[in-house]
């Protein structure tokens, strides 16, 4: 599979939490990382499908002054919103649940990949190992097999400091001018 890059070349395992210079060197949460990645990568439309996992992220999107945040209904439907606003120059990002990656498929391969818009998607990775809610765990079960089905480079989140690969990923999605997933699970938000 052509720029599919395997999980074991993603993780690095023993890298430092990501430190914040200005206040001393002291951790910077995983949620102020990523919005701070997003604003560096010049991402100016984000787009939200609710998720218990994600909530921090996204009140930080929403209280970001640099991102226009726009809350979406359904993951289909921020897709097409993250499309318009790529094609109204502005690079977008979506961050949704995995248990949706079904309801996307369409839109991913007539509207994002046909016409090579760069997506990053910040995922949460539901239905693993401690999942509390039996309904999610169909999906985990076919979340990564969709996204390799559709070339869709795809990157797994098992530990805070993995957060640290976020710069790179974005520079890669708007390099190469597709979609790009990243997974994030349970253990990387510290739990259900």
């Amino acid at each position: 599979m052509r720029g599919f890059i395997p999980f074991a070349a993603c993780t690095r395992v023993g890298q430092a939490q990501p430190t914040n210079p200005d206040e001393g060197g002291s951790p910077v949460s995983v949620d102020d990382k990523i919005v701070s990645d997003l604003v560096a990568n010049k991402v100016e439309f984000v787009t939200t499908v609710p998720c218990k996992q994600l909530a921090g992220v996204i009140e930080k999107v929403d209280t970001s002054p640099d991102i226009h945040h726009v809350p979406s209904n359904k993951e289909d439907e921020g897709i097409g919103l993250c499309a318009g606003a790529f094609m109204g120059g502005k690079r977008s990002a979506i961050i949704m649940q995995n248990t949706a990656i079904g309801v996307t498929i369409n839109t991913l391969a007539t509207l994002t990949q046909f016409y090579r818009l760069p997506l990053p998607m910040i995922i949460s990775y539901r239905g693993e190992l401690g999942e509390p809610v039996a309904c999610q765990v169909e999906m985990a079960v076919h979340t990564k097999a969709l996204l390799a089905q559709l070339h869709i480079p795809t990157y797994h989140f098992h530990k805070e400091e993995d957060v640290a690969e976020l710069d790179a990923i974005l520079k890669y999605t708007y390099m190469c001018n597709k979609p790009v997933a990243v997974l994030t699970d349970a253990t990387f938000w510290k739990g259900y």
